[in-house]
């Protein structure tokens, strides 16, 4: 070992340039040919021994840059990709309709497992008010919100939720037939959701709601389509008697009402055949008995609501026909916060006839 510690001094000199600098293992090639020099003047067994000395102190850096390598964090490394969870409220959705000759706008809600399962789902229609559109039950009415807890808490079975745009139509077609929001409603917007989305097709799990007009627009669609829906839960709706509606003064009655029921006239004029097939009322009392027993009935006002009078009218026409519903009249009026509480228990309500 003397010796061969004694030889490897002798080639010092051919490894000065070496040891004044650590080489990176790309230069190994140099390193062998420093070695092959002064294996020329070296015995077999001192040249073994001196390049096996070489060889171990080449490798201490190399293992030292692993070591800090392996337990140094790593920043400039790229940042791991993590997909996006896929939204589950989508609003400014567009139908195009031929009945209509416009297109139609919706929000819709998908219930929270809607992404990691391949089941199908109830549908809810939640219509909005007069004044309003697509966006106000989420926005102001926080409709995405209360489905999630219920949801969650087991309160409600996943559904889905569509909310459409109807301007100031009440839902129905106006009396010259030219603005057709019903048929649109029947003829294209559900065939459009049920084939866009998982929805359970059979009536059993398709239900209607809304507040104010879009009160009156689910009682009507229910009472006029009993084979599509099988629950119906108003809010604060639009309902009034024949003589309240034909008293509306002139200003009101002629930028709400006139472009939908009658055009501009005063009076029993007002009582036309297109006010008269689409109130609740007048339904309540003429349709067959048959129909109206199809669909279960939520009807909720305010005690301080101004349409209070016509909704407790509704309650008494089913009453006095012995038609199956509930009826709350609650402290309010007719406010965002009345229906943002009185939303729970109206999707509750039409949750029941989810269930089998």
């Amino acid at each position: 070992m003397l010796h061969g510690w004694s030889a490897f001094s002798r080639i010092q000199k051919y490894t000065s340039q070496f040891f004044s600098c650590y080489l990176e293992e790309g230069d190994f090639l140099l390193n062998l040919s420093i070695i092959y020099s002064a294996h020329k003047q070296m015995s077999v067994r001192s040249s073994l021994i001196c390049f096996f000395l070489i060889l171990w102190s080449l490798s201490l850096p190399a293992q030292s840059r692993r070591r800090a390598q392996l337990t140094t964090p790593q920043n400039t490394g790229p940042v791991p990709v993590v997909a996006a969870p896929q939204a589950r409220l989508l609003e400014g959705m567009v139908m195009n309709s031929s009945l209509m000759n416009q297109a139609v706008r919706f929000s819709i809600y998908l219930p929270p497992d809607y992404y990691v399962s391949n089941r199908r789902y109830p549908v809810i229609y939640l219509l909005h008010g007069l004044g309003d559109n697509e966006t106000s039950w989420v926005q102001f009415g926080e409709a995405d919100r209360i489905a999630d807890e219920g949801i969650k808490s087991g309160e409600l079975p996943p559904m889905i939720i569509v909310m459409p745009n109807a301007g100031a139509t009440f839902y129905v077609n106006d009396y010259q037939n030219k603005v057709r929001y019903e048929d649109m409603f029947v003829q294209e917007l559900i065939p459009h959701i049920d084939s866009t989305f998982r929805t359970r097709t059979g009536r059993e799990f398709r239900a209607l709601s809304g507040l104010s007009m879009g009160g009156f627009g689910s009682l009507t669609l229910a009472m006029h389509h009993p084979e599509l829906f099988s629950a119906c839960a108003a809010l604060s709706a639009a309902v009034r008697t024949d003589e309240t509606f034909a008293s509306v003064p002139d200003d009101r009655y002629n930028t709400i009402y006139a472009p939908v029921f009658s055009g501009p006239v005063k009076g029993q004029d007002r009582l036309t055949l297109t006010w008269k097939r689409n109130s609740p009322i007048t339904l309540a009392r003429s349709a067959p008995e048959s129909d109206l027993t199809k669909v279960r009935w939520y009807i909720d006002c305010g005690d301080d609501d101004g349409l209070t009078v016509g909704n407790a009218m509704l309650h008494i026409a089913l009453l006095e026909r012995k038609i199956p519903h509930e009826y709350r009249a609650r402290d309010g009026a007719h406010t965002w916060s009345y229906w943002r509480t009185g939303l729970p228990d109206a999707l509750r309500f039409i949750g029941t006839s989810f269930h089998r």
